[in-house]
C-alpha cells in the first residue's frame, strides 16, 4: 500500500498579502492560511504544497506571476533548497523595513506599547558576515560524496551546496574543501557536525566525532589546519570534552576587538559570541551611549556572558556588576577584565530566572541596568527591577515577542519606552535583533 500523501506537491495559486516573522509570504487557499517560502506581499504566485498542519499549510513559490518591486535575485544558487537563509529574494532596505514593522507589531500585540522614538537601524555588511556557525555533515554514499553545510528547507537532509555567501569567506568558500577533508577520514560516517568560530585574531574548527579518530585522521586534520590557518579542536562527547588538537601548546583562545573602547576580548571557540563582528561593535557603542553611565554610577549587566557589554561600560562607570548563569563564562569575563587592565568590575554566577538580592553582589543600589537575555526574555528579572528601580534600562533582544512582553510589564510599572530599534545582525535571514531603552518615570 502506498504511503504517499495525496496532497504533497499540490499546486496552489495564491495572492500574497503579508510576510510572517520567519520570512514566509502569507496567502489563503480554501479559507486556510498558507505560509509560502520565496513569496513577497503583493505577489501572485504558483506554489507547491510541502507541509500540512491543522491550522495552516506550508508551500514554496515556484512561479511569480506578479513580482513585488522589492524582489531581487538571490545571490545564492541554493537559496530555494538550503534552509540557512529566508530573505535573499527581498531587497535589503525592504528587509530592514520588514523587521522594524515586525518589531512594532510585536510591541503592540504582546506589550500594548509603542516607543516614543525609533532608533536608526544598525547595518553592516550584507554578505560574509557570519563568524559563528554549526555546520551539519553527512556522508551520502548514494551521491558518492560528503556534504557540509546547512539543512534543507523542508527536511533534515544536509543541503548540497558549494559555497555559502553569508558565512565568513574563510569558511563559506571552503565548504567543498571541508567536505573533502571529512571524506578522507575513517570516521566520515560518524562525524555529524563542524562548529566554526572566526575571530579578529585566530579562527577555529571544532569537529564533533562519535568514534575515536585514528592517528592518520589526526594527521589529515592537522595538515588542513596548517594549510588553511585554522586551529583544530575535537569533541568526542559532550561540550566539556572539547579540546585542541592543533596547535600545541598555548591558550585555547581566539580574540575580537572593540576599537571604540580600545578593548580586546578573548573567547574559547565554543563560547557564545555575537556572529556579526561589525554589528557587535556598533551595538556595544550604541548601548553605552544610550545607557550613558556616569563616573559616579553603578551599572548592573545581566546575562553578561564573557563581558561583551560589561567591559565597555566599565570604561565609563564607577563600577560594573556582571551576572551570568554560567560559572565558566564569568571566569572568562574576569579573564577579559584582567586582559584589559580593568579593575572596577565584579562578576557573579546566578540563575536569573530566580529572585536575586543585590546585597549578595556587594551593592546597596543600582543606577542603571543593561539586559541581554536569551530568546526566552527576562520576565523574572524585569519583575525584580520594578522593585529595584534603576533609572534607566537598556534591553538588548534576540526575540521581539519576549522583548515586547517584558516592555509591557515595565511600562505598566513606572517606566517609559523612550526608544527602540533593530540591529541587522543576520542579513538575508528573518532573525530580528533589537535594542530598547526604558526610563523610570520621575
Amino acid at each position: 500500500m502506498s504511503r504517499r500523501k495525496p496532497w504533497r506537491n499540490k499546486e496552489l495559486a495564491l495572492d500574497i498579502v503579508d510576510l510572517t516573522h520567519d520570512g514566509r509570504g502569507v496567502g489563503r487557499s480554501e479559507g486556510k492560511a498558507v505560509f509560502v517560502d520565496n513569496a513577497l506581499p503583493g505577489e501572485h504566485v504558483k506554489a507547491r504544497l510541502k507541509m500540512r498542519q491543522r491550522s495552516f499549510d506550508i508551500a514554496i513559490a515556484e512561479e511569480i506571476a506578479q513580482p513585488s518591486p522589492d524582489r531581487v535575485a538571490p545571490r545564492c544558487a541554493h537559496f530555494l533548497v538550503c534552509g540557512g537563509c529566508a530573505l535573499q529574494h527581498l531587497d535589503h532596505e525592504a528587509q530592514l523595513k520588514h523587521k522594524q514593522t515586525l518589531l512594532a507589531r510585536q510591541f503592540e500585540h504582546f506589550g500594548g506599547v509603542k516607543p516614543e522614538r525609533w532608533l536608526s537601524p544598525l547595518t553592516g555588511p550584507q554578505w560574509g558576515y557570519r563568524r559563528k556557525a554549526r555546520l551539519a555533515v553527512k556522508d551520502v554514499p548514494g551521491k558518492g560524496r560528503v556534504l557540509v553545510g546547512f539543512r534543507e528547507r523542508f527536511s533534515h537532509f544536509v543541503a548540497e551546496i558549494e559555497q555559502c555567501h553569508v558565512l565568513h569567506p574563510s569558511v563559506g568558500e571552503q565548504l567543498p574543501t571541508l567536505a573533502a577533508l571529512v571524506a578522507s577520514l575513517s570516521v566520515r560516517q560518524r562525524l555529524p557536525q563542524i562548529e566554526v568560530a572566526v575571530g579578529d585574531e585566530g579562527r577555529a574548527l571544532i569537529f564533533r566525532h562519535l568514534r575515536p579518530l585514528t592517528d592518520q585522521d589526526c594527521e589529515h586534520l592537522i595538515e588542513f589546519g596548517k594549510a588553511n590557518g585554522f586551529d583544530i579542536y575535537l569533541q568526542p562527547k559532550g561540550p566539556d570534552t572539547i579540546h585542541r588538537l592543533w596547535p600545541q601548546p598555548g591558550p585555547e583562545r581566539l580574540y575580537y576587538d572593540l576599537p571604540d573602547f580600545d578593548l580586546r576580548l578573548a573567547f574559547h571557540p565554543s563560547d557564545f559570541t555575537q556572529v556579526n563582528h561589525d554589528i557587535n561593535r556598533q551595538m556595544t557603542r550604541q548601548a553605552v551611549e544610550l545607557l550613558a553611565p556616569r563616573q559616579d554610577e553603578v551599572v548592573l549587566d545581566l546575562f553578561c556572558g564573557l563581558g561583551n557589554f560589561s567591559l565597555p561600560l566599565a570604561t565609563r562607570a564607577a563600577r560594573v556588576i556582571g551576572v551570568e548563569g554560567s560559572a565558566a563564562m564569568t571566569e572568562r569575563a574576569y579573564e577579559n577584565a584582567r586582559l584589559n587592565g580593568l579593575t572596577n568590575l565584579d562578576f557573579y554566577s546566578a540563575d536569573l530566572t530566580q529572585s536575586f538580592d543585590l546585597a549578595g553582589w556587594g551593592v546597596s543600589r543600582i543606577d542603571k541596568v543593561l539586559l541581554d537575555p536569551p530568546r526566552s526574555g527576562a520576565l523574572e528579572v524585569c519583575q525584580h527591577l520594578i522593585e529595584t528601580k534603576p533609572k534607566r534600562i537598556v534591553y538588548v533582544s534576540c526575540q521581539p515577542s519576549t522583548l515586547a512582553r517584558d516592555a509591557g510589564l515595565l511600562v505598566s510599572n513606572g517606566y517609559r519606552l523612550v526608544a527602540a530599534g533593530i540591529m541587522d545582525m543576520f542579513p538575508q535571514t528573518a532573525h530580528v535583533e533589537s535594542m530598547a531603552v526604558f526610563e523610570r518615570e520621575k
